[in-house]
C-alpha cells in the first residue's frame, strides 16, 4: 500500500498564507481599513498579499502615503504607478501641508519623522480609518519587536506597550470604540531577507534607489547620505562619489545608503544574508537620536 505524499509548505508560502490570513481578518471585523504605502519594499510586498487575499476582485480598502515633503523622487514616482496600474484609490496625508496649516511646526533639525504623527492621525480621525496596515517587521527594531500583529491604539492615537490584547493560537481581537483604532501588522513575523526572497519569487518591480547604483554621498556619522535638496555638506565634509543602494527609503533627509555593488534581486539577497545589522540600524539617522526614538514615537502615535 502506498503512503500518501507528505503535505509540505515552503518558509514563504506559510508566511504568506498568515499573512492573507491577517488581511482578510481585518476586512472580516472592522469597517474601514486602509494600507500604508510608500512605495518602499514592505508596503510593496503588503500590497502584493492584499491582492492575493482577494483576487480575483479588487483590493477592497483604499492606499494612504504620509507624505513629509523630504520623499525620494524615484519613490514617489514608483508610488503614482504602482497606484495607477492597480486602480486604487490614493489618500495623501500631506506634512507640507500640515505646516502651511499650522498643525504642525517645523523642528529645529528638519528632519520631519516626528510631525508625521500628527498628520497621520489628522488623517485617521478625517476618513475615520479603524484599521491602518503597516508593513513593519520585528526584525527591524526593538520597540517593533514587542508590538502585536493588531496594535491596539487609544483615542489619542496612542500606543501602550504593556496594556496589549493577547494573540494565543493566531486569534486577534478587533474590537474597539468609536475613535479607537488598531494597528495591522501583516508582516510582523517576516525578516528582511524573507521580503527580499518574496520580491524575488513574485518579481515584484521596486524602485531603482533599492539596487547599486551611483550616486554623490558625504559621510556623516559613519553613514552615507545622497547630497540633494535636503542634505548639503557641513563644515568639513566633502561629496564624493561612491556606488551604493538604499535598504530602506524613509526621508531623503534622514535616511542613509550603504555601499553595495548588488545590482540585481539575487546579489541583494546574498547581501543581506550575509549583514549582521538591521536596514534600518544601518541606514536610519532619525532612529539615533536616542536609544528608545521609535518606541517615544510609537507611543504618540507613529506607525
Amino acid at each position: 500500500m502506498r503512503q500518501p505524499a507528505a503535505y509540505r509548505v515552503s518558509h514563504l508560502d506559510a508566511l504568506e498564507a498568515e499573512s492573507v490570513f491577517v488581511i482578510r481578518e481585518v476586512v472580516a471585523e472592522l469597517e474601514r481599513p486602509v494600507l500604508l504605502f510608500s512605495g518602499g519594499k514592505d508596503s510593496i510586498v503588503m500590497l502584493r498579499l492584499a491582492e492575493k487575499a482577494f483576487a480575483p476582485a479588487r483590493i477592497p480598502f483604499p492606499v494612504m502615503h504620509v507624505d513629509t515633503g523630504h520623499n525620494f523622487a524615484e519613490v514617489l514616482d514608483y508610488r503614482d504607478q504602482r497606484v495607477a496600474e492597480m486602480g486604487l484609490h490614493l489618500v495623501v496625508a500631506s506634512v507640507p501641508e500640515a505646516l502651511e496649516s499650522g498643525l504642525v511646526q517645523e523642528s529645529a533639525d528638519g528632519m520631519r519623522n516626528r510631525i508625521q504623527t500628527p498628520v497621520l492621525l489628522d488623517a485617521v480621525e478625517k476618513y475615520r480609518f479603524d484599521a491602518l496596515f503597516g508593513g513593519a517587521r520585528r526584525d527591524e527594531e526593538k520597540a517593533r519587536a514587542k508590538e502585536r500583529v493588531f496594535s491596539f491604539r487609544d483615542d489619542f492615537g496612542q500606543w501602550d506597550p504593556k496594556n496589549q490584547r493577547p494573540e494565543l493560537w493566531s486569534l486577534y481581537n478587533g474590537r474597539h470604540h468609536p475613535g479607537e483604532s488598531i494597528r495591522v501588522f501583516p508582516l510582523s513575523n517576516w525578516t528582511e531577507l524573507d521580503v527580499w526572497h518574496y520580491i524575488a519569487r513574485e518579481k515584484l518591480s521596486l524602485p531603482s534607489i533599492y539596487y547599486a547604483h551611483q550616486r554623490e554621498v558625504i559621510e556623516r556619522d559613519g553613514m552615507l547620505y545622497a547630497v540633494n535638496e535636503f542634505i548639503s555638506p557641513r563644515g568639513t565634509e566633502k561629496p564624493f562619489p561612491a556606488q551604493v543602494r538604499y535598504r530602506t527609503v524613509g526621508d531623503a533627509s534622514c535616511t542613509a545608503a550603504v555601499r553595495s555593488e548588488a545590482d540585481t534581486v539575487e546579489k541583494v539577497i546574498e547581501e543581506v544574508a550575509a549583514t549582521r545589522i538591521t536596514e534600518r540600524g544601518a541606514t536610519r539617522g532619525d532612529d539615533r537620536v536616542s536609544e528608545a526614538a521609535m518606541e517615544d514615537r510609537k507611543r504618540e502615535g507613529y506607525f
